[in-house]
């Protein structure tokens, strides 16, 4: 039987990015954003291998309308559920509107969350399912002038180390992953302290590889839920296991240029 993959923040960056390297892998893929003008292009892409839909993922309802719709044809199993969606302000915390800030939490933990939620039956009926969710390298530090960015990514890291354990009797993986900057719209015109510190070097391509490589790892006992994605991610969440908090904070001010 083909498997069923669901993204979310499908129509560019990322998530197209995903979408595309699953439907070559012979997923059958669900692929949702608010961008339908994006998606249309995706569709024309990949023909048959893809199911398009508009999902704003801060709305319950219309996460269970389209799971319904995607998995009518799978006896209600969703094999593969990665939670990309997400939106980015940088700057100074106190400069940033409010509702920016808002708009942020809203999809990019209340977004999480509800895919999580609303997936959980159609998961556990696929049995060996997996969650991929997108975290971030701010996620091991909070990182300045990109405040509530980070602080919704360690949202995102806390409920999928909390769901890998819950879920594990449902035969459910969860993981995350770990990319630092990739070179997608959402980071044009960026410059913070850490972008001129580390710059931007990750692709789509390079988190899509490792996205598929997460889903056909073998199961193993004592694997970590993080993936870091790139040299650069890796030697990051390497030392922030090793490193004092003293001096993490430290490094990460530097990094920073604060």
């Amino acid at each position: 039987m083909t498997k069923t993959v669901m993204v979310t923040g499908a129509a560019a960056g990322i998530g197209r990015a995903i979408a595309l390297r699953f439907a070559g892998a012979g997923y059958r893929v669900g692929a949702y954003d608010v961008d339908i003008a994006g998606l249309v292009t995706l569709a024309d892409e990949l023909g048959d291998a893809v199911v398009t839909g508009s999902l704003d993922v801060r709305d319950p309802a219309q996460w269970r309308a389209r799971l319904e719709e995607l998995t009518a044809d799978s006896g209600g199993a969703l094999h593969v559920l990665v939670n990309n969606a997400g939106i980015l302000r940088s700057g100074a915390f106190s400069d940033i509107d409010l509702t920016d800030q808002q708009a942020i939490v809203d999809v990019n933990v209340t977004g999480v969350l509800n895919g999580c939620h609303t997936a959980h039956p159609y998961l556990r009926a696929a049995r060996g399912a997996q969650v991929v969710n997108l975290a971030s390298a701010s996620a091991i530090y909070g990182q300045p002038e990109l405040a509530t960015y980070s602080a919704s990514k360690f949202a995102v890291r806390g409920l999928t180390e909390a769901l890998d354990l819950e879920w594990a009797a449902d035969r459910i993986r969860v993981t995350a992953l770990w990319p630092l900057f990739v070179r997608t719209a959402m980071v044009d015109g960026m410059d913070t302290g850490a972008t001129r510190s580390l710059g931007i070097h990750l692709t789509p391509d390079d988190v899509a590889d490792a996205a598929l490589a997460v889903v056909r790892r073998p199961p193993r006992r004592f694997g970590s839920v993080h993936r870091a994605v790139g040299r650069q991610t890796r030697l990051l969440l390497a030392s922030s296991q090793v490193t004092p908090s003293p001096l993490l904070r430290l490094m990460n001010r530097r990094i920073a240029r604060m």
